[in-house]
């Protein structure tokens, strides 16, 4: 009884100490709120993942390659090239093959930059015995109300109009020749992958056999068979430039014949042709668009090379290969008349180049860290 009433007058006692913190703690004050102590978010804006919003394959594609600046570069020179390549023949005043033998060699002049200092007319002549006269051919022939922008060689003809018309000539070789190899390559490619054995091994030595004649050896045989111009480059190209194409062809039917959907086609009854160009060539678009990037630039360089050793097309007609080798024969004393078919060449191949790069890294983001 005596340590029951001991509890009991303890917990009494604790009870009423609580009681006496409680009162003595200070009572807390309430705040109120103003409407700019807080700044609500949008949830229009926190709703949406940038990172992985989902897109299809084409839309990751351009934006992957829009996100690499010197591709674009590359695709907005080549667009600016072959915009003047189409108009700048049409509006000119001067014709790609008019002659005017009272303007012969005849040196740059630009409205505006003839101001500054350059430019402007004056030609300094360099002879074989080194002494160096400054002409200006303008003032000499009464013609100071004529401009002519990359000048004229030696025949008067309008050195501008001709290197747009020549840029216009290579890109259609180039492009023409493209597209075609593309079609032969890629389907000679597909077929011999996907039937391997005996099929395959034939077709790979006919590969082998056409991939080690050169290609000089074949337009010089072709230029004795059909008349030099057009149609025997087209032809030559035609010939030797479809090798590339059909080995990145064959290599990815031979990594795709074997996967599951594929077999699932053969089960089904699906024949040979629609498993090879609806099954397989669906699936290789990329590989196959950037193997095409990097064609141009070599065939425009081939088509350069072709006409520049006299394998050509022939006059009146030009292309930046004849206007380079028109320019080499008069370099020591005209230098201008080759300066501009040497800089447009060098800009297209490299354009090309560059897309082809972009283009790479945007159809396979894995070849970025290769």
């Amino acid at each position: 009884m005596k340590l029951f009433k001991k509890k009991a007058a303890l917990q009494t006692a604790t009870t009423s100490e609580n009681i006496d913190v409680r009162e003595a703690q200070p009572v807390e004050k309430e705040y109120e709120f103003a409407p700019d102590d807080f700044t609500f978010v949008k949830t229009e804006e926190a709703a949406v993942d940038t990172n992985f919003s989902s897109q299809g394959y084409w839309k990751g594609v351009f934006t992957r390659f829009f996100k690499k600046k010197i591709s674009v570069v590359g695709l907005v020179c080549i667009g600016v090239i072959v915009l003047l390549a189409i108009f700048v023949p049409l509006f000119s005043s001067y014709g790609y093959d008019e002659v005017n033998v009272l303007a012969t060699n005849m040196s740059p002049r630009v409205p505006l930059l003839e101001k500054l200092g350059i430019f402007n007319g004056w030609e300094t002549i360099r002879t074989v015995s080194g002494e160096s006269t400054k002409v200006n051919k303008y003032i000499e022939n009464g013609m100071t109300d004529k401009y002519f922008l990359f000048g004229t060689d030696e025949l008067g003809r309008d050195i501008w109009t001709r290197t747009w018309y020549g840029a216009r000539i290579s890109l259609i070789i180039a492009i023409v020749a493209t597209v075609i190899d593309m079609i032969i390559g890629m389907s000679y490619g597909l077929v011999s992958g996907y039937f391997g054995g005996v099929t395959d091994g034939i077709m790979q030595r006919v590969v082998e056999i056409i991939n080690g004649i050169p290609r000089l050896v074949v337009v010089i045989l072709l230029s004795l068979a059909m008349k030099p111009g057009l149609g025997a480059i087209i032809v030559a190209l035609l010939i030797t430039e479809w090798i590339g194409m059909s080995r990145i062809s064959r290599a990815e039917m031979l990594r795709l014949k074997d996967r599951e959907y594929i077999l699932a086609s053969r089960t089904l009854g699906a024949s040979n042709t629609s498993i090879i160009f609806k099954g397989v060539l669906p699936n290789i678009v990329g590989p196959v668009i950037t193997q095409v990037m990097f064609s141009i630039p070599t065939a425009i360089f081939t088509e350069a090379f072709l006409s520049f050793v006299g394998l050509g097309v022939r006059l009146p007609e030009c292309s930046l290969g004849s206007l380079i080798s028109d320019g080499f024969q008069v370099f020591n004393t005209h230098p201008y008349q080759i300066i501009p078919p040497i800089i447009i060449l060098a800009l297209l191949m490299l354009s090309f180049n560059l897309v082809g790069d972009g283009l790479r890294e945007a159809l396979d983001p894995k070849m970025k860290d290769m």
